[in-house]
């Protein structure tokens, strides 16, 4: 089992004191997955249980209306299932999955919509929903919503990814290429391909492919300290640190698994060693796209977990002599 030092375990700390949204709630679930934390699983998945509306979106808090979101929390709600054996958390994922599959609303080619009551695809339900669905037995469908995304919010030109698309409309309502969707956005390709079957081939190539070109469009932009800005084009935007542990994450991850070769290796470990630099006294990492609007710098659950997860990370890659 993966063992914390004393930075991650104060980040881990600041992290459990924050109030959290469904899908900080779900993105902090997967750091405790990936660390082992087990008995932090079953408690994670219990209070997302708690909250999980009757329609089946999991972790749902106050006014929240988001559809992609929830899904995020599916994975530790059915690994709490399998370290328990409590069929309260397999009856759980099961609401959540049958939701995703056929309640959600969604386009003409089945592309869910981010939130309940608007035509909106957003870029933050790259990381959302596909690893989930992919976990959950439908890679198909999982690359079928990773596709359609695709097709929507990036920009054939600089191969960067806009934040908001309305279908109903067919126009961008923000067209900026925010540096944390296209964050979510690379994460999100790591994660599905994590549970996509070795028989999808073609669509691993894709996905793959679709990945690189990614990186190779947003590393230009990376400054020299290691950060990128806020709105990733855009130099008048603030200097923001969470795409860094995002990009450094999804890197390092794909080093592991072999996906691109050690090219890629020298920026992540810059953009890590600046995100390093962003923990205060506290365990807060300094400099995100700040909660609750995420428009200023400031702190953030998502914040803390992807420095985390990229700890975790570059310390598994070490180990193996790759970092």
């Amino acid at each position: 089992m993966y063992k914390e030092d004393e930075i991650s375990s104060r980040v881990f700390c600041a992290l459990l004191g924050m109030q959290r949204f469904s899908w900080e709630q779900g993105t902090a679930s997967h750091y405790l997955m990936d660390a082992e934390k087990d008995e932090f699983i079953v408690q994670f998945a219990h209070d997302a249980v708690v909250r999980q509306l009757e329609d089946g979106r999991l972790a749902m808090m106050g006014e929240e209306g988001s559809c992609t979101d929830p899904a995020s929390n599916g994975e530790a709600v059915l690994k709490a299932f399998e370290l328990t054996g409590d069929p309260i958390y397999q009856q759980a994922h099961r609401k959540m999955l049958d939701f995703i599959l056929f309640k959600a609303p969604r386009t003409q080619d089945g592309i869910i919509y981010h939130r309940l009551k608007e035509t909106q695809l957003w870029v933050d339900s790259m990381y959302m929903i596909p690893p989930f669905l992919a976990k959950s037995g439908y890679p198909q469908k999982a690359f079928q919503e990773i596709h359609g995304l695709r097709l929507r919010l990036m920009d054939k030109a600089t191969h960067l990814y806009g934040h908001i698309y309305d279908e109903e409309k067919k126009e961008f309502l923000r067209e900026d290429k925010w540096g944390g969707g296209n964050g979510w956005t690379a994460a999100g390709f790591i994660r599905t391909l994590r549970f996509l079957p070795l028989s999808m081939k073609e669509e691993r190539g894709i996905l793959l492919k679709w990945f690189t070109e990614l990186l190779d469009a947003l590393l230009p932009w990376m400054r020299k300290d290691g950060f990128f800005h806020d709105i990733v084009d855009n130099l008048d935007s603030f200097i923001e640190t969470n795409l860094s542990q995002m990009l450094a994450w999804s890197i390092f991850e794909a080093i592991k698994e072999k996906y691109i070769g050690a090219e890629y290796l020298e920026p992540a470990k810059k953009m890590w060693e600046a995100a390093k630099g962003k923990v205060d006294s506290h365990g807060y990492i300094q400099g995100v796209g700040g909660a609750p609007h995420f428009n200023t710098p400031g702190t953030s659950p998502e914040g803390q977990t992807f420095f985390l997860l990229t700890h975790l990370s570059f310390s598994r890659l070490s180990s193996v002599g790759q970092g």
